[in-house]
């Protein structure tokens, strides 16, 4: 494909900023990609793997130089950013379009609208729905995104080409971009992706302390291993997550301990029927979900 930027810095080599970066150097959407981070070493890294063209622990060179800029920085780290950012950018003769791939949105809003006076027009949110439990530039891969999806949440003061760039770089790497509210973004990511995690960090814990764990963990079965494999992502980025989407996560904790209180309170009776019609719904509920998954990616294949 033809260049549709000359340059493109990724702030952060991480799983996602990495696979990114390397995604946007194979497909040849921008002309130079850019590594930029506090560590010297995983920008090197990133050199040696070919994930970028070059690298700098300059942010006032990212900004002088880049026609657009991906925060790929944990949740926390990336608000920072933004204030930082935001904070150089006036004075400057252009400024760069700045995007994200932080797992949450409101965090990052209202760190732009201390910086400034309004929303930037320049600043769009943007969050890529793929992972894994692996972290690192190592474990980057440039089809991470391949035929998943991306949220973007578009403020009204952002501008269209603003918008229009950064979907045009999320298509560029095979992903489906479609856009929601901040607030929308935060509370359905807390109940599909962030409480999920918080579970499995709590079931593994809770099992780790409990008296014969080993004879718990050696006799585990298929469903506990697939359930608690994200209890091996990055501590540190999931902490940042829980305490950016506080709200929004205690809500749909509230929500699951008040289930399973009533869950507890049917076996505790014997309610047969209470499980029964519990495990009806649920089984319902995840079939049409795997079936909804299996059409649209039949759509995509087509």
């Amino acid at each position: 494909m033809s260049h549709s930027v000359e340059s493109i810095a990724v702030l952060g080599l991480g799983l996602i900023g990495g696979s990114l970066a390397r995604a946007l150097r194979q497909n040849g959407f921008a002309r130079r990609v850019v590594g930029y981070g506090r560590r010297q070493r995983s920008l090197q890294i990133g050199m040696e793997l070919g994930v970028i063209d070059s690298f700098t622990l300059d942010l006032d060179e990212v900004l002088d130089q880049c026609d657009m800029v991906v925060i790929g920085a944990p949740t926390l780290v990336a608000a920072e950013l933004v204030k930082s950012i935001f904070t150089k950018l006036p004075g400057r003769v252009t400024a760069p379009v700045i995007t994200d791939v932080a797992s949450v949105k409101g965090n990052l809003k209202v760190a732009a609208l201390e910086s400034m006076s309004t929303f930037p027009p320049n600043l769009v949110l943007a969050h890529p729905i793929a992972g894994s439990e692996k972290s690192g530039v190592e474990a980057s891969s440039a089809d991470l995104f391949l035929n998943h999806r991306v949220i973007l949440t578009p403020e009204e003061s952002n501008s269209v080409e603003a918008v229009e760039l950064v979907c045009a770089m999320w298509r560029s790497v095979g992903a489906e971009v479609v856009k929601m509210s901040v607030a929308e973004h935060d509370k359905v990511l807390a109940a599909t992706s962030h409480l999920p995690h918080m579970l499995a960090y709590a079931l593994v814990d809770a099992l780790a302390s409990a008296e014969a764990n080993e004879d718990i963990f050696r006799f585990a079965a298929g469903g506990f291993r697939d359930f608690t494999r994200i209890a091996s992502s990055d501590p540190v980025m999931w902490r940042d997550i829980a305490i950016a989407n506080q709200t929004a996560l205690l809500q749909s904790i509230d929500m699951f301990a008040a289930h399973l209180a009533d869950l507890r309170t049917a076996v505790a009776d014997a309610n047969g029927d209470q499980l029964h019609a519990t495990f009806e719904r649920a089984k319902a509920a995840r079939d049409q979900f795997a079936i909804d998954m299996a059409g649209r990616n039949q759509r995509k294949r087509g």
